[in-house]
């Protein structure tokens, strides 16, 4: 397949996705079915994404019971306390768990290439595009998000300065280790100990949070409200009624799915609703289950009923119709009240590593017919596409939460995510294999490209980071303030990633 994508304009693709007759068809068009297929793949990362986020909720949500002595009355009180640390959370599951799509990507080309001496390039192509995505769209849409004259300013910035030097020193390893190490070679040592730093980063974090002596950065907390999420002012029920934790649960479910996406964020509510057991017995678990089939092929939400514009409607209705087999498959995923969300966030997992496969094998027959490199899809349409749990994360942070910490966290812990586990699980799982078939490491054939693509890469990122720096000692936020230097910034935001994407693509094909 490699080898048609290089001779585009003397020989034909032969490959197919379905079915050989594909190859009797022209090019031109043969490309526009593999992109638009590619691009309802995207809109079925979409469709899961908020199945996904309720589950990893759930998780978060999960607290323990503890019996303390009240120093006042001496008297035992009871106390429920999350089993999650806040910017663990963050990056074990929230970061991890949106960089899934390119980490199991990157995982499937590195399974695929298994034997062959030579790294596939579709996995770290996409991850560093990823990271590119992440950082500079995505801070843009954050920038913009509050509302007019609303400021969100990081809260604990020392968390934030842990992350965030652990993201930068990711991608100055991987140059290391791709230049200057073992130029154009990964070795399994090197593979083992990106793998290795991931665990450091959560260690570094963790310890940063609770101000361990020593190994933590002397910064205080300040201004880190008790709610970091704060609560929203709906409808409540009815005093009179009887409180019933299956009622409920079943309320919780009505109100999801009038919501395209849950706010994940809420997992920094201090504040719980319930510390029963919401798990549900298998009557009313059948029942949620069969409703979830229901919801995913009716064409028409309650909501969309009560619209005055037609067209409106219709639009919806479509929207629908075309989720509607996404829905439909994604309806499989157990509900998300059982075993605190464990199960579900498994299955969803599952879901997306398959339409991860589907993506890879779409990617290679586009490169095959058009002659386009995999390495420039890989850090343009599958970066932006695989980021959109990325995106929507970081947007309903912006938008919710008090301060700016989660939005931007989630950025710099997924860009760290996406090199210490995204290509070092990879190259970890082909170096080993290399090392006891041919007791060779594992070789990169294009590691120039990928090189300049990292330089290219820290170059801009200093820059936005910088311009975040600007903005909080002029402003006093890294987020939102007047809505001209806001849209000013979103504007050199997109500017930056532009310059990274047209440089790369430059440079993978040939021509700088």
């Amino acid at each position: 397949m490699d080898g048609h994508s290089n001779n585009f304009r003397h020989e034909k693709c032969q490959s197919y996705l379905l079915f050989h007759y594909e190859t009797k068809l022209g090019d031109g068009f043969r490309c526009f079915l593999y992109f638009l297929a590619l691009a309802y793949c995207f809109i079925g990362l979409s469709a899961i994404t908020g199945r996904f986020f309720r589950s990893m909720e759930n998780v978060v949500k999960h607290t323990r019971t503890v019996k303390e002595r009240d120093p006042c009355t001496n008297a035992m009180v009871v106390k429920y306390k999350k089993v999650w640390n806040y910017a663990i959370a963050d990056i074990a599951l929230l970061a991890f768990g949106t960089s899934f799509p390119q980490i199991s990507l990157a995982t499937i080309d590195a399974i695929r290439n298994l034997g062959n001496l030579y790294a596939g390039g579709l996995g770290p192509g996409t991850l560093v595009g990823s990271a590119a995505f992440d950082l500079f769209p995505i801070h843009a849409v954050c920038v913009v998000v509050p509302k007019a004259g609303e400021r969100k300013k990081i809260s604990d910035i020392g968390v934030w300065l842990v992350e965030l030097v652990w993201s930068f020193w990711a991608y100055i390893w991987l140059y290391i280790i791709l230049e200057v190490w073992t130029p154009n070679v990964i070795t399994l040592a090197e593979a083992s100990l990106t793998v290795l730093q991931y665990g450091l980063l959560l260690m570094h974090a963790y310890a940063q949070d609770k101000r361990w002596p020593y190994v933590s950065l002397p910064l205080t907390r300040s201004e880190r409200p008790e709610d970091w999420v704060p609560p929203e002012t709906g409808q409540y029920r009815d005093g009179n009624r009887s409180h019933d934790k299956y009622s409920e649960m079943h309320e919780i479910d009505d109100k999801d799915r009038n919501q395209d996406i849950v706010d994940i964020f809420s997992i920094h509510r201090n504040t719980e609703q319930s510390h029963e057991d919401m798990t549900p017995e298998k009557d009313n678990l059948l029942s949620t289950w069969k409703q979830q089939f229901n919801d995913a092929v009716m064409l028409e939400s309650p909501d969309q009923r009560k619209l005055n514009n037609t067209f409106l409607r219709l639009a919806k209705a479509f929207w629908r119709l075309l989720l509607a087999p996404w829905r439909l498959l994604f309806a499989f995923v157990p509900p998300y009240q059982i075993a605190h969300g464990w199960i579900a966030f498994i299955f969803s997992l599952v879901f997306i590593s398959g339409i991860a496969y589907i993506v890879t094998k779409l990617t290679d027959l586009i490169s095959c017919v058009t002659g386009i490199s995999a390495y420039v899809i890989a850090f343009t349409a599958l970066a932006a596409g695989t980021s959109w749990p990325d995106l929507v994360a970081s947007k309903i942070a912006a938008e919710r939460q008090l301060t700016a910490d989660s939005a931007i966290a989630n950025i710099t812990c997924s860009n760290s995510v996406n090199i210490y586990i995204g290509i070092g699980v990879p190259w970890l799982i082909d170096t080993l294999y290399n090392f006891f078939a041919y007791k060779k490491p594992l070789r990169i054939e294009n590691a120039a490209g990928l090189s300049f693509s990292l330089l290219v890469f820290f170059a801009t990122s200093v820059c936005c980071i910088g311009v975040l720096v600007f903005r909080r000692l002029t402003l006093g936020a890294e987020l939102g303030g007047p809505r001209v230097w806001a849209w000013v910034t979103c504007i050199f935001f997109m500017l930056l990633w532009l310059i990274f994407v047209v440089l790369s693509s430059l440079r993978v094909s040939g021509i700088i």
